[in-house]
């Protein structure tokens, strides 16, 4: 049975280690049957830009790049960036882009992964997706 409170994400963090944590909970949240929406702003949306834009997230928390980061996490047995995004799209985690944070950035929704479907919209699109009685996070 779906838990109808659900969980949304704010994605605004541009730095890799916040938004790979996000893609874990996401992931996690979904997998435990909750009604899970990503939306990436800021500079985090670079994470869906396509050709590995994840790449050019932010440094992580301990100062190395996103590649060293997530290379770290395989080698330590964890889920990488891509795994975790997989994970994210095959458990049906709806995943939205702003409109506003990719004119900030001045890329076009064309510019981005075709492997996930994205949804595009504002933040008004947001939180009328968002279960009224759902869990709202800022990463």
């Amino acid at each position: 049975m779906i838990d109808q409170s659900g969980l949304s994400l704010v994605v605004f963090a541009g730095g890799f280690d916040r938004v790979h944590y996000a893609l874990v909970m996401a992931s996690a949240a979904a997998a435990t049957n909750r009604k899970t929406t990503l939306f990436f702003t800021g500079r985090a949306v670079l994470a869906l830009k396509a050709g590995d834009g994840w790449r050019e997230l932010d440094p992580a928390d301990d100062g190395s790049s996103p590649q060293e980061r997530n290379a770290h996490f395989g080698r330590s047995g964890l889920a990488e960036f891509e795994e975790l995004l997989e994970a994210c799209v095959a458990l049906g985690v709806t995943v939205m882009v702003c409109e506003m944070a990719l004119k900030a950035i001045g890329l076009e929704a064309s510019a981005l992964r075709s492997d996930v479907p994205v949804v595009s919209g504002g933040v008004v699109t947001f939180l009328n997706d968002a279960p009224a009685d759902g869990r709202m996070l800022f990463v």
